[in-house]
């Protein structure tokens, strides 16, 4: 006897079949997420660093910008490697 989640699966997949993705598929997605970390690592030493010197300044508001700055970064970033990567399965 099949479990709730067996079943589950089973319906889902037989709604949107699951797609295989061939190796240079693969590939350009492990591109777009190596170049997407090392972007956000860019991102995170350049921020952290200004937030540091605004720490040891004392301006909390600048702060609060750079951090806010930094997770909008990150989020775009993210959402740009995200748009690429459907993009490459979607020419499967």
């Amino acid at each position: 006897m099949k479990s709730a989640y067996e079943l589950a699966m089973e319906r889902l997949e037989r709604q949107s079949p699951s797609k295989q993705l061939s190796a240079k598929q693969k590939e350009a997605i492990a591109e777009i997420e190596s170049a997407a970390r090392a972007r956000i690592a860019e991102r995170e030493l350049f921020l952290n660093g200004e937030i540091a010197k605004a720490t040891a300044s004392g301006k909390l508001d600048e702060v609060e910008q750079l951090q806010n700055q930094l997770a909008m970064d990150m989020r775009r970033i993210n959402d740009e490697s995200e748009t690429k990567k459907a993009k490459v399965r979607g020419g499967a």
